[in-house]
């Protein structure tokens, strides 16, 4: 099943609608609602957190910067940032960057979406801790440094597209093997798989876990390379993942709206 959260002419309150299937009819109750005449909202309202390094290219494109202070050795466990509030929205959105920005990062992660409280998981808990799995586009300004918080750098507003739909975990039988298209402009300019990843999402959730908690709603971004495709004002983004769908959104300049 596909859940998603979208704000429907007439309607005070974003509503949650579910489908069946990519192109399905979308319900609401027992009546049928056209989204296309609503505004995508992102999937899920809880916290928003990211992790690097966690894929072989970033730890060899970092190199021996790793072995130096102020960091002296790789990180053991995940390195994690927030993308705050202020960051997320859903498909479709027009993402303004900041004055004097005129380059942005186009992160194409994989989503983790909670569906319950959790803490020092073990392996096998750490699958029935997720609800589903959704599509993030994690916009960040280039930094070349991966020491100081990069606030500046990833949480302008609406630097966190999710969407469009969050899909239940039974509809994904291996989200460990998920092949992740990044499109500027219509054109494909980067393939991955979540294969890649060196901490695989039920390993990625136990050992964040040691040492915080996730809530009902929270996600969790699986990361991404270090070098990736970069858009400019009046780009359009789309990222499409296996089973999960196409999510889209279009850059402006400093001062646009954002939707």
């Amino acid at each position: 099943m596909l859940h998603a959260r979208v704000a429907l002419p007439g309607r005070s309150d974003p509503v949650e609608v579910r489908s069946a299937s990519h192109g399905g009819p979308s319900m609401l109750g027992g009546e049928r609602i056209e989204v296309a005449l609503g505004v995508w909202l992102p999937p899920s309202c809880g916290l928003v957190y990211g992790v690097i390094l966690n894929d072989p290219s970033s730890i060899d494109t970092y190199g021996e910067r790793l072995h130096k202070p102020p960091h002296v050795k790789p990180p053991v466990v995940p390195v994690l940032y927030i993308k705050p509030y202020n960051t997320h929205t859903g498909h479709g959105s027009t993402v303004a960057l900041p004055s004097g920005a005129d380059t942005v990062e186009v992160g194409a992660c994989l989503g983790i979406v909670f569906a319950s409280s959790c803490a020092r998981l073990s392996a096998e808990s750490s699958r029935s801790s997720v609800a589903g799995y959704t599509i993030a586009i994690d916009l960040s300004l280039p930094k070349e440094s991966l020491y100081r918080p990069p606030i500046i750098e990833k949480c302008f507003d609406g630097a966190c597209p999710l969407g469009p739909w969050m899909i239940d975990r039974a509809d994904i039988s291996d989200p460990d093997a998920l092949t992740i298209r990044t499109f500027i402009n219509d054109q494909l300019v980067a393939m991955r798989s979540t294969r890649d990843s060196l901490r695989p999402v039920s390993s990625l959730i136990t050992d964040i876990c040691e040492f915080m908690s996730f809530h009902p709603g929270d996600v969790l971004l699986t990361g991404y390379p270090l070098t990736v495709p970069r858009a400019k004002p009046g780009d359009r983004i789309a990222v499409e993942i296996d089973g999960l769908g196409r999510l889209e959104c279009r850059l402006a300049s400093a001062g646009r709206s954002a939707r």
